[in-house]
């Protein structure tokens, strides 16, 4: 289970930042900054994919009450543009820049989920696995995890039949099927392979 153990270590304002959305065809990449308080108890926080949705947006309910929060995203044009690393890169330093307007105190350490940074004014420390280690990084998981679901599952209204209500742009079966049906929303990456062959670039 995930700890302050990194947190201690480094000392100072600390915080956790993670991403969720990589992978989806659809939708943007949506990145959350955590300044946890070390004197509350987070119990049963952990990593978001180890976690149901309601005991994740539970999760995310104490969070919002008890943690200063940023989010940041990167939309589906700027994911096609410039890649989705750099988009992720992205939408972490907007939601580091949006939690450090809600700081009285300047950010001594970033803790990053991942093997890479983004490039921050404070140092960034990589954290492989940092989502099962720091609970820092596991609030900032949860709380990226719940803002994209809802956001996936209010497009799916506008959006029928990709099914991203359940499976929030992933390419299931059911997204699959519909993207060759009904073809690509504004919401699809066309950078993606399975939506840029429908899009006639077969380049990407």
């Amino acid at each position: 289970m995930p700890d302050f153990a990194l947190e201690a270590a480094l000392g100072g304002c600390v915080v956790g930042i993670d991403e969720v959305g990589r992978g989806p065809l659809a939708g943007p990449v949506i990145a959350a900054a955590v300044c946890l308080d070390p004197t509350l108890c987070y119990d049963g926080l952990d990593d978001s994919k180890r976690l149901s949705a309601k005991r994740r947006e539970a999760l995310a309910a104490r969070l919002h009450e008890t943690a200063l929060i940023g989010i940041g995203r990167a939309e589906v044009a700027e994911i096609d543009r410039i890649n989705i690393l750099q988009a992720t890169f992205l939408a972490m330093q907007r939601a580091f820049d949006a939690l450090a307007l809600r700081l009285d105190t300047p950010i001594d350490h970033a803790l990053i989920d991942g093997p890479h940074c983004p490039k921050l004014p404070c140092p960034a420390h990589p954290v492989v696995g940092g989502d099962g280690r720091s609970l820092s990084i596991a609030a900032a998981s949860v709380v990226a995890k719940v803002q994209r679901d809802a956001l996936m599952a209010a497009l799916a209204i506008e959006y029928p039949g990709f099914g991203w209500e359940r499976n929030a742009g992933y390419g299931t079966a059911v997204h699959l099927d519909a993207l060759n049906r009904q073809g690509p929303t504004p919401h699809h990456r066309r950078s993606f392979a399975p939506v840029a062959r429908l899009c006639g670039d077969e380049s990407r």
